[in-house]
């Protein structure tokens, strides 16, 4: 369950804030947006006073929102959409959350479903049809999640371990590549000792940005700015090595536009650095499997998964894809088959159908 702050200036954050300006009630069905300063969540529709855009964060859904700890507004009621399964799921997430917050051990299973009055196997279907994963994976994410924030902030890399309730450093270490996508020392330092090739080029749909890791293409952004595009690619990797592209690096980047500026054309088989905790993974994975020209429905994918409710994970999977067009979330639509939010743009979005689509 991810959300959008204002501190990410994407995009979508703009879109979202535009359509809570004007009380869009198309978007209501879309996200629900949350104030930090009073607690609440509202639809953006909500006939309240606007708060201030600082304070703002946005949500796939009413499950989500409360999930993070946010109440809901008695005005314009969005709580409403949530099922008492929903609920339960949402207790279930923030007892898990203010465990690892607190490092405390999290409470099992059949403790939750104690709480929420289910039997425990009702509580793990429920609970992995909602958010795509099972409990144990859920409170994996947050505790890496946990150790992200803290090393971004400057803790030791033990601190870090203990203060996400891990029982010890190793049972972190056997884990930390594939959940951090580098070594925690790495991830730590912000990529240092990693080598970044990266390039802004010009594609039909604006400013293109290309980087390669050892391990193969690790970012693909369009955008109005490549100063932008470059200065979010270096606050990942801020202390990356970074070297002129090498010839062989230059062939893939014009793989790259030739294949957004004619789809299909040639075969496209480039190594890809892809990071990302397993459930995203096995979305990224899926969505290679759509054919250009086609189009899949956020359900659809779930379905295609083996999680057939976990629509709404799917989309936040989708939002997190660092790699525009070679892991093509552009294809993924809402169920009635109209374009939803997309990192790079919806215009952009758009146009990569409609050219998939003319082939």
């Amino acid at each position: 369950m991810t959300h959008t702050t204002a501190s990410d200036h994407t995009e979508q954050f703009e879109a979202r804030w535009r359509q809570v300006l004007e009380r869009d009630k198309r978007a209501d069905h879309e996200f629900v947006f949350a104030v930090r300063t009073t607690g609440i969540y509202c639809r953006p529709s909500c006939p309240a006073r606007r708060p201030k855009r600082e304070n703002v964060a946005f949500y796939t859904d009413a499950l989500a929102a409360e999930a993070a700890g946010f109440r809901t507004c008695k005005r314009c009621l969005p709580r409403q959409a949530i099922t008492p399964g929903d609920q339960a799921i949402a207790g279930v997430c923030r007892a898990l959350q203010q465990a690892v917050i607190s490092a405390e051990r999290p409470p099992t299973a059949e403790q939750l479903a104690v709480v929420v009055k289910l039997s425990a196997s009702r509580l793990h279907t429920l609970f992995k049809a909602a958010v795509g994963m099972t409990i144990n994976q859920y409170t994996q994410a947050l505790r890496s999640a946990q150790v992200r924030a803290a090393l971004d902030k400057g803790a030791s890399i033990t601190d870090a371990i203990f203060a996400a309730g891990y029982s010890s450093t190793g049972h972190f270490y056997r884990r930390a590549e594939r959940e951090l996508g580098m070594p925690a020392r790495r991830y730590q330092n912000k990529g240092q000792a990693m080598t970044i090739e990266y390039t802004i080029a010009t594609c039909e749909l604006g400013q293109l940005l290309v980087a390669r890791s050892e391990r193969g293409i690790c970012a693909i952004a369009l955008g109005d700015s490549g100063d932008e595009l470059i200065a979010d690619l270096l606050e990942r990797f801020s202390n990356a090595q970074k070297i002129m592209p090498s010839d062989d690096f230059a062939e893939q980047i014009q793989q790259v536009i030739s294949h957004i500026e004619q789809p299909g054309a040639a075969s496209l088989n480039l190594p890809l650095d892809i990071r990302g905790t397993a459930f995203q993974r096995r979305v990224w994975q899926a969505l290679q499997n759509i054919k250009p020209g086609q189009t899949i429905s956020y359900r659809e994918l779930a379905e295609q998964i083996g999680a057939p409710t976990a629509a709404r994970a799917v989309a936040n999977a989708c939002g997190a894809n660092t790699l525009a067009v070679l892991v093509p979330c552009h294809r993924v639509v809402r169920g009635d088959g109209s374009l939803s939010g997309y990192r790079w743009g919806v215009e952009r979005k758009r146009e990569l159908l409609k050219r998939e689509k003319m082939k």
